[in-house]
C-alpha cells in the first residue's frame, strides 16, 4: 500500500459520521425569507396589543356618550378570544396544516384591522377586534410551528433569540408609534396593520411550506372554546358593569354563571380527545404555580397600561403622543432587563427571579401612590417608578415560561406555553376589567384617590404573582423533568 493509500484509509477511519444533512420543508424557500415573513407577522400581531392602549382616550372622546368601561371592551374582545383560540388554533394547524391556519389568520387580522378602522360605531369596533383576536390566535402558534423546521438546527436558536427580541421592539415602540398615529387619527393605529399584512400574505405564499402533524390528531374541541370565551366574558362583564349595576343580582348573576361554565370547561377538558386545555400539565406544581402567577402579573400589568394613558392625559393632560412618548421608558426598560432573566433563573431558580420582578412591578406602584399627585412630576418622580416596575417586568415574564417548562416532558413543551399564554391573555382581560370595577366614574376631586385605588389593585395583584413563584423550586430538584436535567447536565459539561 502506498503512503497516498495509507493516508486515505486513515483518514476514512477516523472520519466520524456527522449529522445528517438538513432538509427543509417541501415548499419552503430561502430561511431567510422565511424568517423575515414570519418575523413581521409576529411583530405585527405583538404591536397591536400595545399600541390600542393609548388610543384609549381618543376612542371614547370620537364616540360620544361612550365610557370607559364600553370602550375597555375594544381591549377585553380582543383579549379573551386571543386566549380562548389559541391553542385551538395550534393544534387545527396540526391538522389541517399550519400554512393554512396562518395565512387564515392574516387575513382574519387584515381584514379585522381595515373594519376597526372603518367603524362607524363602538359597538362595530368591538366585534372587529373580535375578529383581529381570532386572527393573532391563528399567526401566533402556527408562525413558530412553520419556523422551527425552515431553519438549519445550527441558526435555531439566534432564531428564536431575535425572534423573543421582536416581541419587545413591538413592546417598545407600542406607546410611541401608538401616540404617534393617534395624533393624526385613532383610525391609523389600525390602517397601519393593513399594508404590512399584505405584505405578508404575499411572503406567506411564496415562501412558506406546507406542515401538518404526521400523526393526524384529532380536531380541536370547538364547544369547549365557545364555553371558554363565554366564563371569560361573563366574569368580565360582571367587573365592567359593576358600578353601573350597583352591584346587585345582575354582578352576582354574571360571576355564579361564569363559574358554572367554568365547572363545565374542566369537564369537558377532561374527556376531550383534543381539549383546549390539557389538565395534566396544570396537575403538575410548578406549571399551576407558573400559570396562576402569570394570570395575577398580567392583571396588574393590564390595569397599569391603561391606568397611565388615562392618569397621563385626563390627570396631566398630556397629549397622545406625549404620553405615548413618556411611557416608552417602561417597555424599553423591560427589554433591557429581560435577556438576563434567563440566565438568572438558571442559576437561583426561575421563581426567585419572577418573584423578585413582581415585587419591584408592586414596588414601582407603591411609589406612584406614594408621591405622584395632580402635579405633573415626570422625570423626578413619574419617571423613576415607571423604570422600576419596567425592569420588574422584565425579570418576571421571561420566568413565566421558565417556570412553566421546566418541569413538562419534551413533547409536552408547546401545549404548555401555549396553555400559559392563554391564562397570561385571561389575566389580561379580567385585568382591565378590574381596573373599569376600582377606578369607577371618579370627579375631578377624587380622580387621584381612584388612580392609587388602582395602583393598590396592582401591588396586591403583583403579590399575589411573587407569593405563587416562591414556592416554585430552582432548576435541577426533583420535580424538574429528568430531560430537562440531562440537558442541563450536558451543557454544564460542555
Amino acid at each position: 500500500m502506498t503512503n497516498l493509500e495509507r493516508r486515505a484509509a486513515a483518514a476514512g477511519a477516523s472520519a466520524s459520521p456527522g449529522p445528517p444533512p438538513f432538509t427543509p420543508p417541501q415548499g419552503a424557500g430561502d430561511p431567510r425569507a422565511v424568517f423575515a415573513v414570519l418575523a413581521l407577522a409576529v411583530f405585527v400581531s405583538t404591536l397591536d396589543v400595545f399600541i390600542v392602549n393609548i388610543a384609549v382616550p381618543a376612542i371614547q372622546a370620537d364616540f360620544t356618550d361612550s365610557t370607559v368601561a364600553g370602550v375597555s371592551w375594544v381591549l377585553n374582545a380582543y383579549a379573551i378570544v386571543f386566549a380562548a383560540l389559541l391553542v385551538p388554533a395550534g393544534k387545527l394547524g396540526d391538522v389541517v396544516g399550519r400554512r393554512r391556519v396562518f395565512i387564515a389568520g392574516l387575513f382574519a387580522f387584515g381584514l379585522g384591522s381595515a373594519l376597526c378602522a372603518a367603524s362607524p360605531s363602538l359597538g362595530f369596533l368591538i366585534a372587529a377586534r373580535i375578529l383581529q383576536g381570532a386572527g393573532a390566535a391563528a399567526i401566533t402558534p402556527a408562525s413558530l410551528g412553520l419556523l422551527l423546521p425552515s431553519i438549519p438546527p445550527r441558526s435555531r436558536a439566534a432564531a428564536i433569540g431575535v425572534w423573543s427580541a421582536l416581541g419587545a421592539v413591538g413592546a417598545a415602540s407600542g406607546p410611541s408609534l401608538g401616540g404617534l398615529l393617534t395624533q393624526v387619527s385613532w383610525h391609523w393605529i389600525f390602517i397601519v396593520n393593513v399594508p404590512l399584512t399584505a405584505i405578508v400574505l404575499a411572503g406567506a405564499y411564496r415562501v412558506l411550506p406546507e406542515i401538518r402533524d404526521p400523526a393526524r390528531p384529532p380536531l380541536p374541541d370547538g364547544l369547549g372554546t365557545l364555553v371558554l370565551i363565554a366564563a371569560v366574558s361573563l366574569a368580565t362583564l360582571g367587573l365592567v358593569q359593576g358600578h353601573a349595576w350597583n352591584w346587585d343580582a345582575r354582578v352576582i348573576g354574571c360571576f355564579a354563571a361564569a363559574v358554572v361554565l367554568a365547572a363545565v370547561f374542566a369537564a369537558r377538558s377532561r374527556r376531550h380527545r383534543a381539549p383546549v386545555l390539557e389538565l395534566s400539565i396544570v396537575r403538575v406544581p410548578a406549571f399551576a404555580l407558573s400559570a396562576l402567577s402569570a394570570a395575577l402579573f398580567s392583571a396588574a400589568f393590564s390595569a397599569m397600561l391603561l391606568a397611565n394613558v388615562l392618569f397621563l392625559t385626563g390627570t396631566w393632560h398630556y397629549s397622545i403622543l406625549r404620553a405615548g412618548l413618556a411611557l416608552t421608558p417602561g417597555p424599553v426598560a423591560a427589554a433591557v432587563c429581560a435577556p438576563f432573566a434567563g440566565r438568572l433563573a438558571q442559576r437561583v431558580g426561575p421563581g426567585l427571579v419572577g418573584g423578585a420582578g413582581a415585587l419591584l412591578f408592586g414596588i414601582g406602584s407603591g411609589m406612584w401612590v406614594a408621591f405622584i399627585g395632580a402635579e405633573p412630576a415626570y422625570w423626578s418622580l413619574f419617571f423613576p417608578a415607571m423604570l422600576v416596575g419596567g425592569g420588574g417586568v422584565g425579570l418576571a415574564l421571561p420566568a413565566f415560561t421558565i417556570a412553566a417548562t421546566a418541569t413538562l416532558a419534551p413533547q409536552t413543551l408547546a401545549t404548555g406555553i401555549g396553555a400559559q399564554t392563554m391564562f397570561r391573555q385571561i389575566g389580561s382581560a379580567l385585568g382591565v376589567a378590574a381596573f373599569v370595577a376600582v377606578f369607577g366614574t371618579p370627579t375631578a376631586a377624587t380622580v387621584i384617590g381612584a388612580h392609587d385605588d388602582v395602583r393598590w389593585f396592582m401591588i396586591a395583584a403583583a403579590a399575589g404573582a411573587a407569593l405563587a413563584l416562591v414556592f416554585i423550586r430552582r432548576p435541577g430538584g426533583a420535580d424538574r423533568h429528568p430531560a430537562h436535567r440531562q440537558r442541563d447536565q450536558i451543557g454544564e459539561e460542555a
